[in-house]
């Protein structure tokens, strides 16, 4: 039996620990951001019925961070690391080999470097298997929806970032045009600049959102923001959204205001086997982030490695993820948009609004 384990965090400072705690509904936001400061971190639920298609099975544990994105962005950069690092301690206690780490744990500081080094077991991102699912569900849905990207506009929000970048080198080289969107013009012109010769079309850069993706058929956005950044006055009319942020770069505006473009969960996965999570994280029964498939897959290969580390992510870690998920059973499983399953009757009805029937 291999063992792994995933570290999970909240959101939301009340919805995502109401999930655990339904009390907590009672007291003010302040009051229990206040509260998950001063907690420890905790065993959260054990994971048992993971099974790959070669006939290995594993068992994990999540174990939870108390520490919300905006507390993970404002403590002192070694407050955060104690708190992950103790957070791994009770997975090694428990038994595990490798560890994921989830949502804004995977990107504080050093993206895992630190962590992996004063950790005893393996430390993964799963950033490489989330790239690979970002952009086929992005293809996927575009095809859905009519776009062909080799004449599409593409822009990728948060494209300096790990899963970024990786996502903006796959789209340069298929897409009509690439446009980079972050906050720092320095280093978006200084990775603009490896993709001459490479990118199929122009390529773009800009640290302005609005007008980055406003022609924009094709967008994925995966930025480390703790507010939605994405406003329903920025998308294209037709347009595909690959949302892969946690907490969501997309505004709820969008879903209420605009029937016309289609907005999909990033990285969202169907586990081999009979898997039970026993924790409610919104997902439907045996699916999951892509980031925990990655920490899954290499505990069910035995590779104990830390394979997903820092702000750069290989192409070949994303085509190894790939291999690994189609060895043992992982693959993209249907489309959601704002936690809710989206069907083909729904995306045929969003295409028709947007005038590419």
């Amino acid at each position: 039996m291999e063992r792994f384990a995933f570290v999970i965090h909240p959101l939301s400072a009340k919805k995502d620990v109401a999930r655990k705690y339904p009390f907590v509904k009672l007291f003010p936001e302040s009051v229990v951001e206040w509260a998950l400061k001063h907690k420890s971190p905790m065993l959260v639920s054990h994971i048992t019925g993971v099974k790959s298609l070669t006939g290995t099975e594993a068992e994990g544990w999540f174990v939870g961070c108390p520490l919300t994105p905006k507390l993970l962005a404002s403590l002192p950069i070694e407050v955060v690391y104690k708190k992950i690092i103790d957070t791994i301690k009770i997975a090694e206690d428990m038994g595990a080999k490798i560890v994921g780490l989830g949502a804004h744990t995977s990107v504080v500081g050093d993206g895992g470097i630190t962590i992996a080094k004063n950790s005893n077991i393996a430390v993964t991102t799963g950033n490489s298997y989330t790239v690979a699912t970002g952009i086929e569900g992005s293809l996927k849905a575009a095809e859905m929806m009519g776009i062909d990207p080799a004449n599409a506009n593409a822009a990728v929000v948060g494209a300096a970032g790990s899963i970024g970048w990786t996502c903006t080198q796959v789209l340069a080289k298929q897409c009509a045009s690439i446009t980079m969107i972050d906050i720092s013009n320095d280093r978006l012109n200084e990775l603009a600049g490896q993709l001459n010769g490479v990118a199929k079309g122009e390529v773009r850069v800009t640290t302005e959102i609005e007008s980055g993706i406003r022609e924009a058929d094709i967008v994925i956005t995966v930025s480390s923001a703790v507010h939605t950044i994405i406003e329903p006055h920025f998308i294209k009319r037709g347009a595909v959204v690959c949302d892969i942020a946690r907490p969501r770069d997309v505004s709820a505006r969008v879903m209420e205001e605009r029937d016309d473009v289609l907005v999909i969960e990033g990285g969202v996965v169907e586990v081999p086997g009979d898997v039970q999570f026993n924790f409610n994280f919104g997902f439907p029964p045996r699916t999951a982030y892509a980031c925990m498939s990655e920490t899954m897959m290499l505990a069910l290969e035995g590779r104990y490695e830390s394979f997903t580390l820092g702000k750069t992510v290989s192409l070949e870690q994303v085509e190894e993820t790939q291999r690994l998920a189609a060895k043992h059973g992982f693959k993209l499983a249907g489309f959601r948009s704002f936690e809710r399953a989206i069907t083909q009757e729904q995306i045929e009805r969003i295409r028709k609004n947007a005038g590419r029937m």
